[in-house]
């Protein structure tokens, strides 16, 4: 819903998601997150509705991750591959992209504590489905796989996705799914 701006039913799933055992926290992150992968004014939107959910439920902005957490670990390896793929397919053509991809995209946002990076991955891969940015899925899709989101869930998260971005979007999503299960190592 955040990643499509569809807000009208936003709250009563804020509330539900709290019902069900997400943390405060958890939400925040994940709007803070959707900021980048869906954009800044979809992020703002779902901040408000949620702050009515939060003040209802007098959850206060202490119970709110930091601005500024102390990050995870950065695994060097796997970025520096991230890196060297995004110079090779993209080098040069905008600079600033790439330097905000590193440092801001995958040094912060990615290490920030309070959401796990599986659910961070879910999250990720969710949205860009709900938004039909299927060429982005295979790398986010891996991703998700290497931080444990299993291949039965990812199905699931199809299947779960369709009621609320449409079969089209769903369908889209498919056959990228499919050949990343292929593909990867059993």
């Amino acid at each position: 819903m955040v990643a499509r701006n569809q807000t009208a039913e936003l709250e009563q799933h804020v509330a539900l998601a709290l019902d069900n055992g997400v943390k405060p926290g958890e939400i925040s992150e994940i709007i803070t997150h959707l900021a980048f992968y869906a954009g800044r004014g979809n992020a703002l939107a779902a901040a408000t509705i949620t702050r009515k959910v939060f003040g209802r439920r007098k959850i206060s902005a202490n119970a709110l991750p930091s601005a500024t957490p102390k990050l995870l670990p950065l695994d060097e390896t796997t970025e520096a591959k991230r890196v060297e793929i995004v110079r090779q397919q993209f080098g040069g053509t905008s600079p600033g992209l790439e330097i905000y991809t590193t440092e801001v995209l995958f040094r912060e946002l990615w290490l920030r504590p309070d959401l796990a990076p599986r659910d961070r991955s879910l999250v990720t891969v969710s949205a860009l489905i709900a938004n039909g940015q299927v060429a982005q899925m295979p790398y986010h899709l891996n991703r998700a796989m290497d931080n444990g989101l299993t291949q039965t869930q990812a199905g699931e998260v199809i299947a779960h996705l369709a009621f609320y971005i449409g079969w089209p979007n769903a369908f889209s999503a498919l056959p990228v799914a499919k050949d990343v299960f292929e593909k990867r190592p059993k």
